[in-house]
């Protein structure tokens, strides 16, 4: 019996409609049901011949015994490795290179001093930044985000240099980017999975969180057509598994502005019944894919196209 294990926190309603969905399909030799942890050895194989990782962005010892299971044969979803080393700086940079249009963006220092660092830390660095030159590069309004973060924590919108600077202050040790604002005539959440299948939903950012899916954009279908082939590639550059992209358009042109979402928003109340019932049955057709497949003692992990040709010496 191959298992797939759902790994999750505090959601309900996606892990367990996705286990019933699985187990509901009886296919032969698979079971699914939620991860049980009762110890965790080196080198031990995990009993799960896949698992789906819904929480482990919030949970350092889930992410350490992600790793210890995909050692051992396990296919994680998404690769536990890649997604440690994954940042929304280095996305952006990654998109530009496989011909993805972003929004301009650049990395800032951590106002204070990271603990055990001192002034001494950072020679290398000028003081002060040239901020007049990354102003008029980015230009206002502009949002600052943390390089690494998520859910929209700590996110400022501004307007200009004051606000900038009042901002910059409250961030201490978080290490920031400054990203244009787009002005967009269109926005859309993207989920992809397997890195072939795509739902591509309206939604407003400005809405306030339940109703971010109540929304409807006029686009053609060669815009459609453009959105998806997008979302495909960054999805196939990074090698996730299970992701959600979002793009705004802005004068034709869509901008890529939040790829890197591994464990995305899938709650019945927020995405909706019919973006909700789509998820799960691609989740579970593409889980079952992934068990079928799935070898002990073997990498069973996908890496992107980016890591397999820095392996293989290739260019993107």
């Amino acid at each position: 019996m191959k298992k797939i294990g759902i790994l999750f926190g505090q959601e309900r309603s996606f892990p367990h409609a996705l286990i019933d969905r699985i187990n509901s399909k009886k296919v032969k030799g698979i079971q699914a049901e939620p991860v049980l942890i009762d110890k965790v050895v080196q080198a031990a194989h995990s009993g799960y011949a896949v698992i789906i990782d819904r929480i482990s962005q919030d949970v350092p010892f889930y992410r350490a015994f992600l790793k210890n299971a995909a050692a051992s044969g396990t296919a994680v979803i998404n690769n536990p490795f890649w997604w440690s080393a994954d940042e929304k700086f280095f996305n952006n940079t990654l998109s530009e290179k496989i011909g993805v249009p972003v929004p301009k963006t650049v990395l800032l220092p951590s106002k204070d001093h990271p603990a055990d660092t001192s002034a001494e830390s950072f020679s290398n660095l000028a003081f002060p930044l040239d901020w007049e030159g990354i102003f008029e590069y980015v230009g206002f309004p502009a949002f600052m985000k943390p390089f690494a973060g998520g859910g929209w924590k700590n996110v400022y919108k501004l307007d200009n240099a004051d606000d900038f600077f009042r901002a910059y202050n409250e961030t201490h040790q978080l290490v920031m980017m400054l990203q244009e604002a787009i002005d967009f005539s269109a926005y859309f959440r993207c989920y992809c999975i397997g890195g072939k299948h795509v739902r591509i939903m309206p939604y407003e950012p400005r809405n306030p969180h339940h109703l971010r899916y109540a929304a409807h954009f006029d686009v053609g279908e060669e815009m459609m057509k453009t959105l998806e082939d997008y979302v495909l590639r960054l999805n196939q550059a990074l090698g996730y598994d299970f992701n959600t992209v979002e793009l705004a358009i802005r004068d034709g042109v869509p901008y890529a502005i939040d790829f890197c979402n591994p464990a995305p928003d899938a709650d019945l109340h927020s995405v909706g019944q019919a973006n909700f019932d789509w998820v799960v049955e691609t989740a579970a057709s593409y889980a079952i894919e992934r068990a079928q497949a799935q070898v002990d003692g073997q990498d069973n992990l996908t890496w992107g196209t980016f890591m397999k040709g820095a392996v293989n010496g290739k260019k993107l």
